[in-house]
């Protein structure tokens, strides 16, 4: 629960436990003390009131009238003193004020809380050895206690106020602490996603700044890495092409008279054969292979190898991919946006552009059951965006990439694009995202 917390929030709970704990303590400490401090204030009064009543008694000893003596003594007392006579045949004398209930500006639980002492004394008044009352002392504590009242008032506001100014200096302390650590996160995220450009700012503590400076150190290092990946992948997917290249040199320039030879060879042997009989169907038969060998052959030059994107232009090339599409599925109902600027686009980006859709067209043929699809392929700015979506099945849970589109993402990855593909409102999209600019610096690799 603890760590969950802010590091403010557990840097402001220490400081309000310790304001209270000061309060619990002062409370405590003013409980204990404050009673016996008030007993000894006013000790010195009580001695006074047995000194007075032991005169008292002496000079009504001595009197020849103690009765009138006795009345004397008492008018001569006022309400306002702390020391009253109270009769023992009469009712009891009020006390001066109205007890502690009723103290200005004191509140109740504050007398409560410091427990006052029963500091009444009473010391009897005697005539011709009878009690006729006796001399009290009932001590006005109200100003004892508004003291008492005031100091609390000024303890605690003392205590508030440094809690304040602590709490103060520690909130901002924490915010020029935690501000190049919420900078540290943030370039953390931004690595974590690739960005290294963006550097951290170095601040804060001597710790956090190197904290900052090393994280720097790391976006370099991983900038670095992240480059002579590309640059890696960029020179095997060039390898790639190079092969499939020579392959389809070799498929074309090899393979390709030789089936013309041998279909020529079949055509003749056909027409010399008679039409009926065994030999005759057999060089039918044979004719129909080579036909079919020469179809797949065209087949696999054209995934090797797309002359179209040099001699027609990428837009050309991949509308003549679109028709291709058409015939191999005509139940399928495809359509397109394909923007007429992709012809200015060559060399490697091109390729690539070609390979996505074809890869996500053969995908779809393949595996998606769908009943429609869309190609769409635009040039925004410094970006071209690819998306090819279908209503198929989808596809499984788990398995987002496979084999072909694995390769497509290793070539995106090589030119610093991303492919992604989603399922949404029961469609299947793969979109891929690829920077232009490389694409129009890029040296045009002929094909031969």
């Amino acid at each position: 629960m603890w760590q969950r917390l802010s590091f403010r929030t557990q840097l402001f709970l220490p400081l309000g436990a310790n304001f209270l704990a000061a309060l619990i303590l002062g409370g405590v400490l003013l409980r204990i003390f404050a009673a016996g401090q008030l007993a000894d204030e006013n000790e010195p009064a009580r001695r006074s009131t047995r000194t007075i009543a032991t005169a008292l008694n002496n000079t009504l000893r001595a009197s020849d009238d103690p009765r009138k003596t006795l009345d004397a003594f008492v008018q001569s007392l006022t309400t306002s003193s702390d020391i009253q006579f109270r009769s023992a045949e009469g009712p009891p004398a009020e006390p001066p004020k109205d007890g502690l209930q009723k103290l200005q500006g004191v509140p109740q639980w504050f007398v409560n809380l410091l427990m006052v002492p029963d500091m009444d004394a009473a010391t009897p008044v005697l005539i011709d050895g009878r009690r006729v009352g006796d001399i009290v002392f009932l001590p006005d504590l109200s100003a004892d206690l508004f003291e008492k009242w005031i100091g609390f008032l000024a303890l605690t506001g003392l205590v508030a106020v440094l809690t304040v100014l602590t709490g103060i200096i520690a909130y901002v302390f924490a915010g020029s602490a935690l501000r190049p650590l919420q900078h540290l996160g943030q370039g953390l995220t931004r690595m974590r996603r690739g960005d290294y450009a963006k550097p951290i700012p170095v601040g804060g503590p001597p710790e956090i700044r190197q904290s900052c400076a090393e994280a720097n150190a790391l976006a370099a290092t991983l900038a670095q890495l992240s480059q002579d990946n590309r640059d890696l992948m960029h020179r095997l997917v060039s390898l790639q092409d190079d092969e499939r290249r020579d392959l389809a040199r070799e498929l074309h320039d090899e393979l390709g008279p030789l089936l013309f030879s041998i279909r020529a060879g079949t055509i003749a042997l056909v027409d010399a054969s008679p039409q009926v009989g065994n030999l005759g169907k057999s060089a039918q038969d044979v004719l129909q292979s080579v036909e079919a060998l020469q179809q797949t052959n065209r087949r696999i030059l054209d995934r090797l190898r797309p002359l179209y994107i040099q001699e027609l232009g990428l837009s050309t090339s991949v509308q003549t991919l679109l028709q291709n599409f058409r015939k191999q599925a005509p139940h399928i109902v495809l359509t397109e946006t394909i923007d007429p600027g992709l012809n200015v686009i060559a060399g490697p980006l091109a390729q690539t552009v070609y390979r996505v859709i074809q890869e996500a067209l053969t995908n779809v043929l393949r595996h998606a059951k769908a009943g429609n699809a869309h190609v769409q392929a635009t040039v925004t700015g410094e970006a071209l965006i690819i998306e090819i979506s279908d209503d198929g099945d989808g596809f499984p849970e788990g398995n987002v990439f496979g084999r072909g589109l694995t390769g497509m993402h290793e070539r995106v990855r090589a030119l610093s694009g991303s492919l992604s593909l989603l399922r949404v409102d029961g469609r299947t999209y793969v979109r891929c995202r690829l920077p232009t600019e490389p694409a129009r610096q890029a040296p045009v690799q002929p094909i031969g």
